[in-house]
């Protein structure tokens, strides 16, 4: 039986990057010891991290102003990062469009001297639609506008970013990250846990233009992107071995085309799914259209014990992790870059016949 894991994080890899670390597991590139026990200061591991930060470089066109950070924490420890870098004394904009939207609100609220504003939401039609944000919402003054630029949980996504002015739009990117058309040059920041659409869990990424770094130290130097920026990711031993994972996906995503590429085939797999959804008459999208995820897809019966009985019937059949998310219930597909086209193809297989079988013309 073929297993597709639609888990929404920890995620899918691709079966090629999995082999080539299972392969080098045991003896990397001749030094008989396994990455995992490799010095993060040793010349082996340097070109590890070099070729990582080159390699994401490339695929996402990261102008040279720009530093590329690798940390710990996940996406949830820059909740609070970002304010105590970026804000203190200053005011917070926030765009409030789902659960992580929330808890970054949640987070920049408890950073002491900072003010936190939540200039829009989608909260009134329980966070189906991105709210739409206007120039002259922006307060110009504020130090940034943070976006999630998709709700991992929802199923809702930015296609086409606010007009933020002189604001720096700083992007929660953890669900769509290199799944995307996005320009870094029109955020001022970028994060991302890796556990989604990159890699191993451990690691975050952090881009940031260089301006707005931070010229106080901040009181935990860990916690400080200048710091860390010095540093080169290295002020203290970093996730070894899910950045070595990370430079393989990248490696991976490059020899598939790179970023366009990987977008393209987001596109192809997401209208397959939301095809089949819109043409049935048992299942549905709860999401407003024009604001669809690529890479995290949530649909339901409107029937929460046939929603159970489509899940436990296709966990029977090889598709796993394909039930929503607790404070949303129904089904949720996440398809990031590594989930096969014939693992939605089986799916959308699944669903029809299921239909056949349970829906409105069954017999």
């Amino acid at each position: 039986m073929t297993v597709y894991n639609f888990s929404a994080g920890p995620a899918v890899l691709p079966k090629k990057v999995l082999k080539q670390a299972q392969n080098e597991f045991l003896d990397y590139r001749g030094s008989e010891m396994s990455v995992m026990e490799l010095s993060h200061r040793s010349s082996l591991y340097d070109d590890i991290i070099k070729e990582a930060e080159a390699l994401l470089r490339n695929l996402m066109g990261i102008p040279d102003n720009y530093k590329v950070l690798f940390l710990q924490g996940g996406a949830s420890l820059q909740f609070s990062m970002l304010p105590l870098n970026l804000a203190i004394g200053k005011k917070a904009l926030f765009v409030n469009t789902g659960a992580w939207a929330k808890k970054a609100i949640s987070a920049a609220k408890q950073v002491p001297g900072v003010e936190v504003e939540v200039i829009a939401s989608s909260e009134d039609k329980n966070f189906t639609y991105i709210p739409t944000v206007t120039k002259d919402m922006i307060d110009q003054t504020a130090a940034y506008l943070h976006i999630t630029t998709n709700e991992t949980i929802g199923g809702i996504t930015y296609q086409n970013l606010p007009d933020a002015g002189e604001v720096p739009i700083v992007a929660d990117m953890s669900s769509n990250i290199l799944a995307n058309d996005y320009r870094v040059e029109d955020f001022g920041v970028i994060y991302a846990g890796a556990q989604k659409n990159i890699g191993a869990a451990g690691l975050t990424l952090v881009i940031i233009r260089e301006d707005l770094l931070n010229n106080k130290p901040v009181f935990a130097p860990m916690l400080d992107y200048r710091v860390q920026a010095d540093n080169d990711s290295l002020y203290n031993t970093p996730a070894t071995y899910s950045i070595y994972i990370a430079k393989l996906v990248f490696e991976w995503l490059k020899d598939m085309g790179g970023q366009r590429e990987s977008y393209r085939l987001a596109q192809v797999k997401a209208k397959l799914l939301y095809d089949t959804i819109d043409s049935s008459t048992l299942f549905k999208s709860p999401v407003s259209k024009e604001d669809r995820s690529l890479t995290n897809i949530p649909f339901i019966t409107g029937d929460a014990v046939l929603d159970k009985q489509f899940i436990a019937k296709a966990e029977a059949v090889g598709f796993e992790n394909l039930k929503g998310h607790r404070s949303v219930g129904g089904m949720r597909a996440s398809i990031y870059n590594a989930f096969p086209l014939e693992g939605i193809q089986a799916l959308v297989e699944f669903m029809n016949n299921f239909e056949l079988e349970y829906g409105n013309g069954a017999k």
